[in-house]
C-alpha cells in the first residue's frame, strides 16, 4: 500500500521517515519529495508497505503524530489524476501563446 505523509519538517530525510514507518512493519520504500530545482524538501513524501494491515496500523498510529516539531497527515496515497503534474503552472503566458487575438496581431 502506498501512503503519503504530509506536513513534515524540511529536515526530515528518506532515511527518517523508513524509520519512522519501520515500527510497524516491512517497509518496500520511503521518499521525501524533493523541489527539482532547489533540492530541498516540499515537505511531503511516500512510504510503501507490503502488508496492508502494517500500513493499516502505520497509518493510524502516525497521523497526528508529532516527527521533528511537526503534527504529520498521514493517509493512503490517492492515485494520481490523469495529467496532473502539480505547481500553479498555466498552459497560456510567456512568449509562447497565450494571450488575445488582439495581442498576436503586433508582431
Amino acid at each position: 500500500m502506498k501512503i503519503y505523509v504530509g506536513n513534515m519538517s524540511y529536515g526530515t530525510t528518506s532515511a527518517d521517515l523508513r524509520a519512522k514507518f519501520s515500527e510497524f512493519g516491512t517497509v518496500d520504500s520511503a521518499e521525501v519529495v524533493m523541489d527539482r530545482y532547489t533540492n530541498r524538501s516540499r515537505g511531503f513524501g511516500f512510504v510503501e508497505m507490503p502488508d496492508s494491515e502494517e500500513a493499516r496500523a502505520a497509518i493510524d498510529g502516525l497521523n497526528g503524530s508529532e516527527m521533528d516539531g511537526r503534527s504529520l497527515n498521514v493517509s493512503e496515497a490517492r492515485p494520481r489524476s490523469e495529467g496532473s503534474r502539480g505547481g500553479a503552472r498555466s498552459s497560456m503566458g510567456g512568449m509562447r501563446g497565450g494571450g488575445t487575438v488582439r495581442d498576436s496581431r503586433r508582431f
